[in-house]
């Protein structure tokens, strides 16, 4: 009888987190590497949060909470859903998880059963197919390619949709592309959706704030008021406001949704970490002036990859509306040579050459499930992209 369950065969460990540790392997044995691999900010957090989260320590408040978050909180949580987009909440219809990504797998679990399907515009974060298929649910992924700048249309999401269709994911700014919506994409989306009312969505707006130029950002429920009642609007402290590391995410829905999460979140983690829970308080409502500069910083890196990539043969690279990643098209670098003569076969071919022969470290794009591309994160300083950059245009350079 195997020791190992079966479910565990249905996934495979993150390509993003095995392309950092790869990274820092060589690092460790003295190689030159840059990672550009991590979805994590380089900023600090910023001061007044970390006070905040001294001050529960010294107040004693290091003790378990309520499962699914402290009130005060949730308050604040409410507060942010009405002031930034709109949406109106109340306490008993938000969820707090450790970090992001337990709240979209806390829902998938309490809501999936064997053959219901989710649709999953392609490419996708990479812990999307696998969090539905841990949950019993069947992935449907569609292509959303560079032809439509990494936006699903309208019609490839009616032409997805089946009678077993359970939940559609989206996320915009995108991971791994930072392609935005419009108000009226979005719209259109929407449309689509208010024609299906067995289909739930759950909107991924962990970027909302990392958006560049004049890029509005909208949430689905905000802009279809119909989708309210079968939406899960999922957010968290981790991207805007550098604290990746403090693990706090939230999300709002029907309270009969939230209810079953919170049971599910009991009986595996229970509440989390409660000092990260204060910090986040602060963050929700303490000042919010640093997001200026970190977009701004992020604004400017991202018009320098743009610019140093579309400069490397073979590389074709959009420039997004947000998030802090690009996603380059390399059909012009397959089938090629790299200098130390290794054969370009694949987008996996071309990060792992890459990484050997110049010690830049990107993720291929056949992880985030649309190929031939790589992921750049540009979470790190100007001086680090540059060189990069320079490293895989002399690389390209070398593709014969």
């Amino acid at each position: 009888m195997p020791f190992l369950s079966d479910t565990l065969a249905r996934v495979k460990p993150s390509a993003t987190i095995a392309v950092t540790n790869m990274a820092a392997e060589m690092k460790a044995a003295g190689k030159d590497v840059i990672g550009l691999g991590a979805g994590e900010p380089d900023f600090d957090t910023p001061q007044n949060i970390k006070d905040a989260a001294k001050a529960a320590i010294d107040a004693g408040k290091t003790k378990y909470t309520a499962v699914d978050g402290i009130p005060e909180l949730k308050k604040a949580i409410c507060a942010k859903f009405e002031r930034e987009n709109g949406l109106s909440y109340q306490p008993n219809q938000i969820t707090v998880g450790t970090g992001g990504k337990q709240t979209l797998y806390n829902a998938l679990i309490c809501t999936l059963n064997p053959g219901d399907e989710v649709i999953i515009p392609a490419p996708y974060w990479v812990s999307y197919p696998d969090m539905v298929l841990l949950a019993g649910g069947t992935p449907v992924t569609v292509p959303a390619g560079i032809e439509t700048s990494f936006k699903l249309t309208p019609d490839a999401l009616e032409a997805a949709i089946t009678p077993r269709t359970k939940w559609f994911i989206f996320n915009s700014p995108s991971n791994p592309t930072g392609a935005g919506y419009t108000k009226d994409e979005l719209k259109a989306l929407t449309d689509v959706l208010m024609k299906h009312p067995h289909v739930w969505v759950m909107s991924d707006d962990m970027y909302e704030h990392l958006v560049f130029d004049d890029f509005e950002f909208f949430s689905p429920a905000q802009i279809e008021p119909g989708l309210y009642e079968r939406t899960l609007t999922c957010n968290g402290v981790s991207k805007a406001y550098a604290m990746t590391g403090w693990r706090i995410g939230y999300a709002a829905g029907p309270v009969a949704l939230i209810k079953a999460m919170a049971t599910l979140q009991s009986q595996s983690t229970s509440n989390p970490c409660s000092i990260a829970q204060w910090a986040a308080l602060e963050a929700l409502n303490g000042p919010q002036d640093f997001l200026v500069p970190f977009r701004e910083a992020f604004q400017r890196r991202r018009n320098l990859v743009v610019e140093m990539l579309n400069a490397a043969p073979g590389i074709t690279c959009p420039k997004p509306e947000g998030a802090f990643y690009v996603y380059p098209d390399i059909s012009g670098c397959i089938g090629k040579t790299s200098a130390g003569g290794t054969l370009i076969e694949d987008d996996e071919t071309f990060a792992k050459t890459l990484l050997k022969e110049t010690g830049v470290a990107v993720v291929f794009g056949a992880a985030f499930g649309l190929s031939p591309n790589f992921r750049v994160s540009y979470a790190t300083s100007d001086e680090a992209l540059k060189e990069a950059c320079t490293r895989i245009q002399t690389f390209c350079n070398g593709l014969t």
